[in-house]
């Protein structure tokens, strides 16, 4: 499936949901590449909140992860400086698709992350 397509079927919530892992919310690039951040921010955000309600776990949402992971990949492609595939820029930046061992963890306590209010505002990082 290329990126319209899986734009697409997530914002139409058709992707299946067995498919949808933490590789795929680092999709937020698309996002970033079609709109400017805040709209990205506010489009993604809204359709993983509709996503997870479709899909019947509609308190997985947490905004200060998504938020975050967005912060980042904004970051990451201002800092390449150069117009970038979702293969080279997956490529270049692993490090955002591990779950197991995230780079969040540098910036969050973890009983932050997984804290209700986490879930429901963005909430800046808590470690030095």
């Amino acid at each position: 499936m290329n990126d319209f397509e899986w734009m697409e079927a997530f914002e139409r919530c058709t992707l299946p949901n067995g498919t949808f892992h933490h590789a795929e919310h680092v999709m937020a690039f698309l996002y970033l590449q079609k709109y400017a951040p805040l709209e990205a921010l506010g489009r993604f955000a809204a359709n993983l909140t509709r996503f997870a309600t479709a899909h019947g776990k509609p308190n997985l949402y947490n905004e200060t992860i998504t938020w975050a992971f967005l912060l980042l990949i904004r970051e990451r492609i201002a800092r390449a400086n150069s117009e970038q595939s979702w293969a080279e820029f997956s490529a270049s930046n692993a490090d955002l698709l591990r779950w197991d061992d995230n780079i969040l963890k540098k910036y969050y306590h973890p009983e932050t992350l997984t804290s209700e209010l986490a879930k429901k505002v963005f909430l800046f990082p808590d470690k030095l």
